[in-house]
């Protein structure tokens, strides 16, 4: 009973400062005016089209278009030159907008040709806006590590229920960073897993596996990316930005960037290599 009084004590003081406190009191918050910046995100994929993403950001209390029309307008940068040059080679993406199927990602600058396989040569991303600004930025292929395994095992307390394991071997004496998405039944799906990790926390074989949540029938679609420090950097600040975004009390969590320009603009160039497996779930 030693620690009763201490914390009955806490209980009526706080008590006393709720009660004090004008609840109805209107808070007026003077919010800086938010400048729209421009957001570009490209992802190259060996053997698939050149696609780029340029949109404005908006304020958190913008208002919010409904119209499909006006809301493309207010989103889209249009009008741009934009283009990704390796060695001597210039690929001019058209003004168009575009779903890649594949990827699930919409794209308002693309080119229906293939991304040559080239690891060695640096990629280099280019935008002249409409208004005269440039924006860069560059990145290289990488190769994809290849899943080693897919174990499924089954719960010895309720055997109706399987997890999946999923083991890879790391490349020892370099750093690497991956991205593991793992989905149920699809890809249209949301991810049933999707982070982003370093090789520091392991070494040699690394296994990722789940909860023993699957059943006979299920079907599972592990995928491992190998990522760019840049990818990897900026997958992680989206990530915070975003936790931050819904806490009243968070700092405002920047997005770390790799795209360059004299007018804030900010985003990612990057390349998506991985490797993927198919699984269905069978005793």
């Amino acid at each position: 009973m030693k620690g009763s009084i201490p914390i009955l004590f806490f209980l009526c003081i706080s008590s006393w400062l709720i009660l004090a406190c004008n609840l109805d009191q209107a808070i007026e918050l003077k919010l800086p005016e938010y400048e729209s910046r421009i957001a570009v995100e490209g992802y190259l994929k060996a053997g698939k089209p050149f696609g780029v993403l340029l949109t404005r950001s908006s304020g958190y209390f913008d208002p919010f278009n409904l119209n499909g029309n006006q809301l493309l307008t207010d989103l889209l940068v249009e009008d741009a030159i934009v283009t990704i040059k390796q060695g001597e080679k210039v690929y001019e993406l058209e003004n168009k907008l575009t779903l890649d199927r594949f990827t699930g990602k919409v794209f308002n600058y693309y080119l229906d040709r293939a991304v040559p396989a080239n690891y060695d040569e640096v990629f280099e991303l280019e935008i002249l806006t409409a208004a005269g600004d440039r924006i860069t930025s560059s990145t290289q292929l990488l190769k994809p590590i290849e899943i080693d395994s897919v174990n499924i095992e089954f719960d010895p307390d309720d055997p109706a229920l399987a997890r999946v394991l999923t083991y890879f071997t790391d490349p020892p004496n370099e750093t690497n960073y991956y991205r593991r998405m793992l989905h149920e039944g699809s890809l249209d799906s949301l991810a049933f897993q999707d982070f982003s990790t370093s090789d520091r926390v392991a070494e040699n074989v690394v296994v990722f596996g789940t909860r023993y949540v699957f059943e006979v029938g299920d079907t599972i679609i592990n995928t491992l990316f190998h990522i760019s420090e840049d990818y990897y950097s900026f997958l992680e600040s989206v990530q915070g930005a975003a936790q931050a975004n819904g806490n009243p009390f968070a700092q405002p969590s920047p997005v770390i960037s790799n795209i360059k320009s004299e007018i804030d603009a900010f985003g990612i160039f990057t390349t998506l290599n991985y490797d993927q497996r198919i699984t269905k779930i069978k005793r």
